[in-house]
């Protein structure tokens, strides 16, 4: 069971997890939604960050991961898939290891999955480039 910080609560604690992983990219998601869901905004902090992120068991390298073949294999949110290809380099990994798992997805969700994961991380790729 994961357990708070002493001094913090869910929000401050997930919020303090979402800048270690996804840092101002993470910040404008949730800036873009204070004025049409600002709840939304907050149960992302609270729960997958907060709650789930904060959890012992596996670290940030593998949960980015798992975030990455997961948002590949939906095939339907590249926004979110950038921000994490982004959050996976931040907490470490390497570019192959995000290549790596995003060919691993056009076994289980297709190859048209998996070519659109890989032009995502193109994309990121690029950005972190200049």
């Amino acid at each position: 069971m994961q357990t708070l910080q002493p001094g913090q609560n869910r929000y401050t604690q997930g919020w303090d997890k979402l800048k270690e992983i996804d840092g101002d990219a993470g910040e404008k998601v949730i800036a873009s939604l204070q004025d049409i869901a600002p709840d939304l905004g907050r149960y992302i902090i609270e729960f997958a960050f907060g709650d789930i992120y904060s959890r012992p068991g596996l670290d940030l390298k593998s949960r980015e991961l798992a975030t990455v073949a997961a948002l590949t294999a939906l095939g339907n949110a590249q926004p979110q898939l950038k921000v994490h290809i982004h959050g996976a380099l931040n907490v470490g990994c390497t570019r192959e290891e995000v290549v790596e798992v995003i060919v691993q997805m056009a076994v289980y969700a297709g190859f048209p999955a998996a070519l659109n994961g890989i032009t995502a991380a193109k994309e990121v790729f690029q950005a972190r480039d200049v």
